[in-house]
């Protein structure tokens, strides 16, 4: 009884901690501006089962493919496991799926064991990718110690969390064998087993062996959960939200501003009435609240995996920018006003801006629009968004624009053309020489 009652509580501090953060983080994501993402909800459903169920973007590269799919299918399976572990924790039972599911329980405690194998491999080849092997798309400016120790983190953490499932078996294995106490008959142990002979034999040694790995692996988990809020792979949990509101729109479609577009066709035709849409607070973004609540989601699903970086031209030809930055940096800033906000009020100003502070211009500039960060990315995230944002802000509050594009906007307004000749001479090249 006391063993279930620790059990509950930690059960319930940790559901409660996590249920905080994520409110926090969904709080920091509704700071945006809104932006209507619910049209063709059924083709939306068909992008989210492609993308994040399917994984269908991740296969560009094979080994990082397979390795992942290890880890997704296995944490997604093995959480049935994870549920029989809960319930027997809170109820004092033992393997309590074992007899409702009679020969489907050994055959899947046997899946589980193999699963908790591959995700065993998974997880030590991609600590050698990023650790022996050190991968160029794991570099960067932006690829600071933190990111560097979360993701190793947690891919520590699944190991230990792993090997602790299959020992845990082991012992369970053999105090069945021994048909001690409760531990009857229930389950497969094709893994386990093999492991059972490196355990002690003593029935005392191995029920404490099975209980600590039992008490590890669930606390683990628990705190896995509530390290998920303050890590990169909260996009476990936000990659479905993220790309079932993906845009539709074909890439390299712009959006337009509506006070903008009310202004030129008032330009253009005196009797155009236009619609009240109410003025913009500024043209483009300075600062993350000037963004969508989509980008800003964005920035908290990304996995810093450095796909877009590494097919960014830009970044290739050694220019300042990488998309991955402006995803971390953009999370990064949020996050700071969410921790203002819960300081000193939502109406505290600490004076910073994600532009300059965080992205400079340089970093804006060297954008080429490609969309190449956007094809890569495996969720669908769209840095091209917060830079075409930005940069509005630039020429259109600022009036800061390079001069070559300062030169070309002079031409349009003069000329009608992004060059330098006026409309009259435009077709001299055709005649004769």
């Amino acid at each position: 009884m006391i063993a279930q009652i620790i059990f509950i509580i930690i059960l319930g501090a940790a559901i409660y901690l996590f249920s905080k953060n994520v409110a926090k983080i969904r709080r920091n994501i509704l700071l945006g501006k809104d932006t209507d993402r619910k049209d063709q909800s059924a083709l939306r459903w068909k992008v989210m089962a492609k993308i994040a169920l399917g994984q269908t973007k991740m296969v560009k590269r094979p080994v990082a493919t397979v390795m992942h799919f290890f880890i997704y299918a296995g944490f997604i399976i093995i959480n049935l496991e994870v549920l029989e572990i809960m319930i027997d924790g809170v109820f004092g039972s033992h393997r309590i799926f074992a007899n409702p599911l009679g020969g489907l329980y050994g055959f899947l405690i046997g899946a589980f064991e193999v699963l908790a194998v591959l995700v065993l491999t998974a997880c030590i080849v991609f600590l050698c990718r990023r650790n022996v092997i050190h991968l160029k798309r794991f570099t960067g400016t932006e690829m600071t110690q933190w990111p560097k120790s979360d993701a190793n983190y947690i891919l520590i953490t699944e190991i230990l969390l792993m090997t602790a499932f299959l020992t845990m078996n082991a012992a369970d294995y053999k105090l069945q064998l021994l048909h001690f106490g409760h531990y009857v008959s229930a389950g497969s142990f094709p893994v386990s087993s093999l492991l059972a002979p490196l355990l002690p034999d003593g029935a005392s040694a191995l029920v404490i062996a099975e209980r600590v790995c039992w008490w590890f692996h669930i606390v683990g988990i628990l705190c896995f959960l509530n390290y998920l809020p303050y890590s990169k792979h909260f996009h476990i949990l936000l990659a479905f939200p993220n790309t079932y509101y993906s845009n539709l729109n074909p890439k390299g479609k712009f959006t337009n501003m509506a006070s903008v577009t009310n202004e030129v066709k008032a330009m253009l035709d005196p009797s155009y009435a236009p619609e009240n849409t109410g003025e913009p607070g500024r043209f483009g973004a300075k600062d993350v609240t000037d963004l969508t609540w989509k980008n800003l989601m964005e920035a908290y699903t990304c996995t810093e995996c450095g796909r877009c970086t590494s097919v960014c031209p830009a970044n290739i030809t050694g220019k300042l920018l990488s998309p991955r930055k402006i995803m971390m940096d953009t999370r990064d800033r949020i996050t700071e006003i969410g921790n203002n906000i819960d300081k000193h009020g939502k109406d505290y100003q600490d004076d910073k801006s994600l532009l300059d502070n965080y992205i400079s211009r340089e970093e804006l500039w060297a954008c080429t629009s490609c969309n190449a960060c956007v094809e890569a990315c495996p969720v669908n995230i769209n840095p091209l968004e917060i830079i075409t944002e930005m940069r509005r802000y630039i020429v259109m509050e600022e009036s800061q624009a390079p001069a070559s594009l300062n030169n070309m906007f002079s031409n349009v307004e003069n000329n009608g053309a992004p060059w330098k000749y006026s409309q009259a001479d435009r077709f001299n090249w055709t005649e004769e020489q």
